[in-house]
């Protein structure tokens, strides 16, 4: 019989086995005491390389402050909280931005626990307009030589009427003056405020951070600028660094106070981790280019009108309605005018019903002019970077011009071609009789001789005044309903011309 070795063969001895418990019992133990040696000296405070709270995290940003930096800078601070840095440094050189996105980067800095310096670098930068506020609501504000900031009055509520004119310089003879207020008689009551609010809001920012409000409030309603050292003079900002680790060198042992407590730094030697935009950023930053959105939504009209008129095509109804969507969701962003949008919209319709409907151009010069005036007025503010530019309106509205021409000489030529279908186009035709010779219909006399002829590859049912022979050629006169009414064609002799 076969053994069975489960049953048959002795097991070990207890002391073995008692023996191999204890061996896995210790190789466990010294595994944790090693995972946990390793993650100790990670987070040992002496281990700046390493430590992730000794990071300090650089979000550069240059360029207009709009929807795109606004979402770059706000998740830059959510990660370096998540990743506890001690330090968040804002690269600016911009010359301003929306005042929506502005006000977004801002909460985002006063929420922030971790501590935000605002640098104004390199050399040669500007934080300009938004990039004031921006600065004044950092809790650490410093510019590298040779920059300036400044100019912070909202220019979507300038123009030729409401330009401040120039002023003298102020008696210390340093800020740089470039404008004085107006009257108050000169500016519209919706201007006075939102310049009034404008003020408030940075006159709040500067004496949260302990700043000098005074100028502050003259950048708004002056639209004054200063050099770095200038603002170092008066207190608009904390320091000025050569770049940033003359900067950084500057700030170790600082302690700033921010939404989750008081912070001292240790920057001299911390790691810098520089955050490039990702392509969330860069898609958001083509999206909302007004360029590009005003274009989104005309190539989205278009594909979804000719998809509406020509049912079954579904390429322009699917790229249609995809531009049309990523271009509302950009405008959505921007400070528009809903009636330049309802112009740009109008203006498109006339373009496409004058394919359909031709009225010889008419439609069409209407639907360029609205299209054109809808453009002019579509980007709500004159904020840098974010009008709509005259050779762009200029090309699309030429674009559709050609439409237009194009689609009047289609319909011109075709009002003068001949008829070629229906009962107008089958007078005239010549045929041959096929079942003949037409006899008098219904066997009385007097009455239409009826038979059937072959007319342009077809059987028709004819009839004639006269008898017309099997096989002879005739022409039709006439159609009453599906019965052809013909005649003969008199054959001459050969050579001579009728």
């Amino acid at each position: 019989m076969p053994r069975i070795a489960s049953t048959l063969e002795p097991r070990p001895p207890m002391r073995l086995r008692v023996r191999l418990v204890r061996r896995f019992a210790t190789f466990v133990a010294l595994l944790g005491c090693v995972c946990a040696s390793a993650s100790a000296g990670a987070a040992a405070p002496g281990n700046a390389a390493d430590a992730t709270g000794s990071r300090v995290v650089v979000i550069p940003v240059v360029g207009a402050i709009g929807p795109a930096s606004a979402d770059f800078i706000t998740r830059s601070l959510a990660k370096a909280a998540g990743e506890r840095a001690q330090l968040a440094v804002i690269e600016l050189d911009t010359p301003g931005g929306l005042d929506t996105s502005m006000r977004q980067i801002i909460k985002a800095i006063l929420a922030s626990p971790v501590p935000v310096a605002a640098f104004i670098a390199p050399s040669g930068a500007r934080a300009a307009s938004a990039g004031t506020y921006i600065v004044y609501a950092s809790h650490i504000a410093a510019m590298a030589p040779g920059t300036n900031l400044g100019a912070a009055t909202p220019i979507q509520l300038g123009g030729p009427a409401g330009a401040p004119p120039a002023a003298p310089k102020a008696p210390d003879g340093r800020n740089g003056a470039a404008s004085a207020p107006l009257p108050a008689d000169s500016q519209s009551t919706e201007t006075r405020k939102q310049i009034g609010d404008a003020a408030a809001y940075i006159r709040g920012l500067a004496q949260l951070r302990g700043r000098n409000a005074q100028w502050a409030e003259r950048a708004v309603r002056e639209a004054v600028s200063l050099s770095a050292n200038e603002a170092l003079e008066q207190h608009v900002v904390d320091l000025t660094a050569r770049d940033l680790p003359d900067l950084l060198g500057k700030l170790d042992g600082r302690t700033v106070e921010t939404a989750s407590g008081p912070h001292t730094l240790a920057t001299a030697h911390a790691a810098v981790v520089t955050l490039e935009p990702d392509w969330r950023s860069h898609v958001l930053a083509v999206v909302t280019d007004p360029n590009v959105a005003l274009i989104l939504l005309t190539i989205g009209m278009y594909g979804l009108f000719f998809e509406f008129a020509n049912p079954g095509f579904v390429l322009p109804g699917v790229a249609g309605a995809i531009c049309l969507l990523i271009g509302l969701f950009a405008l959505q962003l921007l400070p528009i005018s809903y009636t330049g949008l309802a112009l740009i919209l109008l203006g498109i319709a006339f373009l496409i019903a004058e394919a359909f409907l031709p009225t010889f151009g008419t439609l069409g010069f209407g639907g360029i002019v609205a299209f054109a005036a809808g453009a002019l007025m579509l980007i709500d503010t004159d904020a840098p970077g974010y009008g709509v530019p005259l050779p762009m309106i200029a090309a699309i509205s030429a674009a559709g011009a050609v439409f237009v021409f194009f689609v009047s000489n289609f319909a011109y030529r075709a009002r003068r071609r001949p008829v070629v279908t229906g009962s107008e186009a089958i007078v005239g035709s010549l045929g041959e009789v096929i079942d003949g010779p037409l006899a008098p219909a219904d066997g009385q006399p007097g009455s239409e001789n009826v038979g059937w002829a072959r007319v342009r590859g077809e059987r028709w049912r004819v009839c004639g005044a006269t008898p017309i022979a099997t096989g002879a050629r005739i022409r039709v006169t006439g159609r009453h309903g599906l019965t052809l009414t013909v005649a003969p064609i008199e054959e001459r002799p050969k050579g001579v011309s009728p």
